[in-house]
């Protein structure tokens, strides 16, 4: 009988590991296989003879071997007792089958040669670990943006409060980007207001208030009389300030006035007050990102003050503050009087 070139499957549709099958395990093969003359019923019910010419006995539980598709007893079921004319079928179609299925990872890249690397470890001697492949994986630290193996993968290990993260802004650089951010902020104020200064000073100001003291103490006064705030602070515990904030945080058509303070307030206070009384937008309780924040500005320091500075140690009567949204912290003098 013509063995057939196609793998014989098991009850399960899969290849079974040895030569031979069971025969209540190749009912299914025994319908489909016209070479095979048996089927389950009479396999069941009457047995089949082992077609060993010299066995011829008859078995109820048959094997049926995958190589030469013969029926054998339970002595004679390998290839080696029933001495099979086509030993070693089976295991040749298996491994045929095996080699043509797709193997794991096909058609993708190879991590290991794609993420190999040293690892990142700094200290000396330097770790001659290779990361990144199968054997030994990477894990990577988000605070200072590195890889490392697994004896380095602590922040503790690879001192990781040291490094400077991949990536990151020097502070240097940062601290400089917010000062010139603040500068642009102030400018854009300043051209709203259409208040031209000296072009000697690398910002554009108010207008410049009086130079003699006589001058500024009659500016005050008149400050004084136009000045809005809480009329029962006493006189010598009240600051006057000129308010401005920009046209573009304000609701008010003009975001500007004259208010005095209480010289005992922190400058954070002054800033809700002032953001109150010119219709202000203010979410410095509602917002941590400081591109929503305002800050004030101090016109004559040239800076932009601490929300915990006092009033009467920051600010004179007279003086100039500009309310500002997105400048940042306080920083160094940006503006030079």
């Amino acid at each position: 009988m013509p063995p057939s070139n196609s793998p014989s499957p098991g009850p399960d549709g899969e290849e079974k590991d040895t030569s031979y099958i069971n025969m209540a395990s190749a009912a299914t093969l025994s319908r489909s296989s016209a070479s095979t003359p048996f089927s389950s019923d009479d396999a069941d019910l009457i047995g089949t003879h082992c077609e060993l010419p010299e066995c011829n006995q008859l078995d109820f539980l048959p094997f049926f071997c995958q190589s030469c598709r013969h029926t054998f007893c339970l002595d004679h079921r390998t290839e080696t007792a029933h001495k099979c004319t086509n030993a070693g079928a089976w295991a040749t179609r298996r491994r045929e089958a095996q080699l043509s299925r797709p193997a794991y990872g096909a058609n993708k890249p190879m991590r290991e040669l794609i993420a190999q690397k040293p690892c990142s470890f700094p200290g000396s001697p330097s770790c001659k670990t290779t990361i990144g492949t199968s054997l030994v994986p990477g894990v990577h630290c988000t605070s200072c943006n590195r890889d490392y193996c697994l004896k380095h993968r602590l922040k503790e290990d690879h001192d990781c409060a040291n490094l400077t993260p991949i990536g990151a802004v020097p502070a240097a650089q940062k601290h400089l980007e917010t000062a010139r951010s603040a500068l642009d902020r102030f400018k854009l104020w300043s051209s709203s207001t259409k208040e031209k200064a000296s072009k000697s000073i690398s910002r554009s100001l108010p207008k410049p208030k009086p130079s003699s003291a006589s001058a500024r103490l009659v500016a005050v006064n008149n400050l004084k009389k136009t000045a809005k705030g809480d009329d029962k602070l006493p006189p010598e515990k009240r600051v006057y300030l000129y308010v401005e904030a920009e046209a573009e945080t304000a609701k008010a058509k003009f975001p500007k006035g004259a208010f005095f303070y209480n010289k005992d307030w922190v400058v954070g206070r002054v800033l809700d007050a002032a953001a109150k009384s010119l219709q202000v937008q203010n979410l410095n309780n509602q917002s941590n990102d400081e591109r929503d924040r305002l800050r004030v500005f101090h016109v004559e320091g040239g800076r932009v003050l601490e929300f915990n500075e006092k009033v009467g140690a920051a600010l004179v009567s007279g003086n100039t503050i500009v309310l500002l949204r997105g400048v940042g912290k306080a920083q160094e003098e940006l503006i030079e009087i």
